[in-house]
């Protein structure tokens, strides 16, 4: 009632501007809004729920080994959720366990959902996607693989913040390149892999000459990976991991080999997490907004009720360079002969 009459509006429209219902005026959003604001007014979300057919609750549902996604991929939801008075559960789901499938389908009867994101490779289980459409509860995919069409969904540009790490790396210099790859089940995995392709061949690069091993984008992978890319292939003089844990994993198999960084061999990584930064030398990376992908999932379902369909822009992808990429030792040691 204080803030009805703090707007100089009705009850009934303070009600739609915090229930975020469709077709109320700007100005009578604005003004409500702003009545709120000197208030201090907070929304009580069960009372809201009883009022209408909202719980206020959205879930975000991930199976990724990476703490530092994880994180921030919560960190961006529930920035968003909160603003918009609403809570937010974290559940993780093991893909490779029937039960924790099973979980899912209980949890979604046991707890009402205005909605679900789904991270990588959740977000391309057709038990999932299945389980979720028959209870009619919208959702939005992050990164999706397979079927893009079938629900709105939020990429960042994997190939290009690929490609840029591809040339940065061909200029400096490096031909003979290893590669460590993500998941095949991953959909960043594949746009990573062709985003690095498709720049090294242009760069006459041919993608034939490159070794590859394959990771989960954990960093014991990586560090497995390492060892054999660089145990057993002295010719390479970089590595790029599809992740940050993973080149982290490759340079701690140059250290444990005596291999230098960068002089020896140059590792790249993705993602710009605290792995990234955490090493020494810092690596070299490809910094995608989670947080921010996570927070516009998260308004998508609470303010559009997630669109069956939705074209938006992937979010962009930048290269970070740092102290573990150098010039090529070939081209160093051309310099040194002339």
């Amino acid at each position: 009632m204080d803030v009805a009459q703090a707007a100089g509006v009705s009850v009934k429209t303070v009600s739609r501007v915090i229930n975020r219902e469709p077709h109320v005026r700007e100005k009578l959003v604005a003004k409500v809004e702003a009545a709120i604001a000197s208030l201090g007014f907070v929304p009580n979300s069960a009372a809201r729920s009883l009022a209408g057919t909202r719980s206020f609750v959205i879930g975000a549902f991930f199976d990724n080994p990476s703490p530092f996604y994880l994180a921030t991929l919560q960190a961006g939801a529930m920035q968003a959720c909160r603003a918009a008075g609403y809570h937010l559960i974290i559940e993780q789901l093991d893909l490779k366990d029937e039960a924790a499938l099973g979980r899912f389908e209980q949890t979604l009867r046991t707890v009402r959902l205005d909605g679900a994101i789904l991270s990588p490779p959740v977000t391309d289980n057709p038990r999932v996607l299945a389980l979720l459409e028959t209870r009619g509860i919208p959702c939005v995919r992050l990164a999706p693989l397979t079927e893009p069409e079938r629900s709105p969904a939020l990429w960042a540009d994997d190939e290009a913040g690929a490609s840029a790490i591809a040339r940065h790396l061909c200029e400096l210099g490096h031909r003979h390149i290893g590669f460590v790859a993500g998941p095949p089940d991953h959909g960043a995995s594949a746009r990573r892999r062709a985003g690095f392709y498709t720049e090294l061949e242009r760069r006459g690069v041919s993608v034939s000459s490159l070794v590859v091993v394959e990771g989960d984008f954990s960093f014991d992978s990586g560090m497995a990976a390492g060892m054999e890319l660089l145990g057993g292939h002295p010719q390479l003089t970089a590595v790029f991991a599809a992740n940050d844990d993973m080149a982290a994993g490759v340079l701690a198999a140059a250290a444990r080999l005596k291999i230098s960084v960068p002089e020896d061999v140059s590792v790249a990584g993705f993602d710009d997490s605290p792995a990234a930064t955490f090493t020494w030398p810092q690596i070299t990376t490809a910094r995608q907004p989670i947080a921010d992908m996570s927070a516009a999932a998260a308004r998508m379902l609470i303010e559009k009720g997630a669109p069956k369909t939705i074209s938006v822009a992937p979010f962009p992808v930048m290269l970070i360079a740092r102290g573990s990429t150098g010039p090529s030792r070939d081209i160093v040691r051309q310099r040194g002969k002339s």
